[in-house]
């Protein structure tokens, strides 16, 4: 079952939003299996992030990776995980 994850971040201005990506690209885990969608919006100094993922396990098998980038650079992330009742792409 998908699931719809909004991540409430402190701290993530666009450049430190950059360096995640970076160094997930870097642990190979820039486009990670599972995650169907990842949306970044708002204010530069203050993203915040929307994924849609195709079960809870990949979700979790991502975080094993991206939770220590984040607390390597001082990023607070509370994820709120809710079923995804229809995804349509497109």
């Amino acid at each position: 079952m998908a699931i719809v994850v909004q991540f409430e971040l402190s701290g993530a201005s666009s450049d430190k939003y950059e360096e995640v990506h970076r160094r997930l690209d870097a642990a190979g885990a820039g486009k990670p299996a599972g995650r169907l969608y990842h949306v970044s919006f708002g204010a530069a100094d203050n993203l915040q992030v929307i994924d849609v993922w195709d079960s809870p396990q990949s979700l979790e098998a991502f975080g094993r990776t991206l939770e220590p980038i984040l607390r390597e650079l001082g990023i607070a992330a509370v994820p709120r995980v809710e079923p995804a009742y229809r995804v349509i792409a497109g």
